[in-house]
Formats: structure tokens, sequence, C-alpha cells
């Protein structure tokens, strides 16, 4: 599924192109399934921080099958079942990944939880363990709780003995936050207006109580960060994740006055920088996803033809934890 010019999701084209062939130090991987995320909607429009040229497939992460080994490469075998973060190109039925970045699974794992597995938790864990330090009997309050990263941050947070308040824009996807394990919901308008947001910080320190937030993952932005930030407790760690309501605009007296921290969450280039971090981080994952403490909540499973529709569903904000698209 290609991008041949800048555009929303239906300007992506289905085209059948040569069999790759993997380079030194390369596995190809016989793409069984590939996991949807928000970057995958800005990448395609040129408005994300990585530009690849085109034409290019989206899809930041895959799980799929080992199928040849480039030079050079040890400790794989073709039929090796692996995931993998890749950054685009994931929207296909093959692709040829660095060895380094491959991660084997389990038999145990479906492709479809591999597929979800990567991105969501990697964020997630690498925001709540590496940037935050979340410590148990603190409370995390979760921005836009119901997406992809969201879902993820409930379970994490969970596993790690924190109190999780999980702020999402609907009833129904409150009720899905609560049924994955959110101590307390909030529903917040998708306007939010001076008041609103007035209302909001209020709602989130009755939850939070006098102490107020320890930890808040946002992973929504715009008008909804202020008011998030209001709450924080002395010494809190506000996570900045995305921002599909905008950039916010946050008066910097508060973390003055509140003694905490702004921390931005670059998960993508932690993985590079930190290649050590990222592989003992996965390896603790699957320690919790063997344990039944994780598993990835997918509310939808398309086919690779039908990407242009997962990422709308996507852009518009639909999705409560992942989709995955599969090659039958």
């Amino acid at each position: 599924m290609l991008s041949t010019t800048p555009g929303g999701p239906q300007t992506l084209v289905w085209t059948e192109q040569p069999d790759l062939s993997p380079g030194k130090g390369e596995l190809l991987v016989d793409i069984r399934a590939a996991g949807v995320n928000f970057p995958d909607t800005l990448i395609i429009r040129d408005l994300y921080q990585m530009k690849p040229p085109r034409p290019f497939a989206p899809g930041g992460e895959i799980a799929g099958v080992v199928a040849a080994l480039g030079e050079g490469v040890s400790g794989y075998e073709i039929g090796d079942r692996v995931l993998a973060l890749t950054g685009h190109g994931g929207f296909a039925t093959q692709i040829c990944v660095a060895a380094k970045q491959a991660v084997k699974f389990p038999d145990a794992m479906p492709f479809e939880d591999a597929a979800g597995f990567v991105f969501t938790y990697g964020t997630s864990y690498h925001a709540l363990k590496d940037r935050a330090q979340l410590k148990a009997g603190e409370t995390l309050l979760i921005l836009g709780a119901a997406g992809g990263v969201g879902a993820a941050a409930i379970e994490l947070g969970k596993s790690m003995g924190a109190k999780v308040i999980a702020a999402v824009s609907s009833e129904e996807k409150a009720a899905f936050c609560k049924k994955i394990g959110a101590d307390e919901t909030l529903v917040y308008s998708r306007e939010m207006s001076r008041d609103e947001q007035k209302e909001f910080s209020n709602n989130i320190k009755e939850l939070s109580g006098k102490a107020g937030v320890d930890v808040v993952y946002d992973a929504v932005g715009g008008n909804y960060a202020e008011p998030a930030l209001r709450t924080m407790a002395w010494l809190g760690r506000y996570l900045v994740v995305g921002f599909p309501a905008g950039i916010p605009e946050l008066p910097l007296n508060l973390p003055l006055l509140k003694g905490c921290d702004i921390r931005g969450v670059f998960w993508g280039a932690s993985v590079f920088r930190d290649p050590k971090g990222h592989e003992e981080n996965m390896a603790e994952l699957q320690e919790l996803y063997g344990a039944g403490k994780i598993k990835p909540q997918i509310c939808d499973v398309l086919p690779m033809t039908k990407a242009a529709d997962a990422l709308e569903m996507m852009q518009d904000r639909r999705v409560m934890g992942k989709v995955v698209l599969t090659n039958s």
C-alpha cells in the first residue's frame, strides 16, 4: 500500500512490487500482520518527524516469518517468528529489516497480538518506566486512554501498582477503560472551552485527592494539556506523548509553582539511541504478556488491502485499542 503523494488515507495505492532481497545484516520477513498507529496518519501527509522518500508504504510495526537471511546475519533461522519496529514499510507483504531491530516471539503469541505489541507497549513502557519512573502507590492520569498507547498505559500502570485515572471522550470509551483495569474514568468534552477546562481540572482533582496527580500521560495535547498540568502533585512528571488535538501552549509558571517536570517521550528515537535498554524493555514486556498482565486490545482486524479504511478510523478517533491489518 504505497503513498505516492502527500495526502490522506485515500491517496494510498495498492501496487504490485518486485520481490525483495535482504542486504547485509538484514532479514527478509514475510509480513503476516501489521499494527496501525496514529503516526501512520501523519507520515502519509508529511507531518511526521520522519519523512521517507516516495513512494513508500506506511506501517511502523510488523509481525511475520523470516523468509531469508542477509549476509552476516546470525541468531536467526528461516521460519522464525519475529516482530519489528520498522518506521514505515509495514503495510505490505514483505519487508527487509535490520536483524538487530527484530525480536523473536513465541508460538503462543498470535501474529495479530505481536503486530499490536511493539509500538504501543514499547512507547508506554518507555514512558512510564524510563521517563516517569512510575512507582507503586502513585496516581497516573492518562489522556486519550482508549487509544492504542493509552490502553497499553492503563495495563502497564496497573501492573506497576499505580492508581489509574483514564480520561476519554465518550462513555463507551470509559467503559472500555474500566474493563481493562482503570480505577477511575473521566469523560471530557470534544470541544474544550475555558469553562470546560476548569471543570475538567476540578474533576481530576476530585478523583486524585489533595495530593494531586503524580504522573500525567498526555497522548492528546491541545486544550486538554493545561487543565491536566494544573492538577500535578509536587515533583510530578508530565509526559508529552502526542498531540492529535494540537500542540498545546502551556503556562510555564505552573511547573515552577508545582516543582514538576515536563518530559518528552520520543520512543522511536530512544530505540536507536539506547538499543540495550530497548532490548531489556521488550524482554520484560514479553514476561508481562506471558504472565497475562498485558494483552493487546484489538478492536478490529482488516485485510492489508483495507489499510486506507483503517487509517481513517484512526484519524477520526474511532479506535478503542488497536486495529491490525493482516495478509491472508
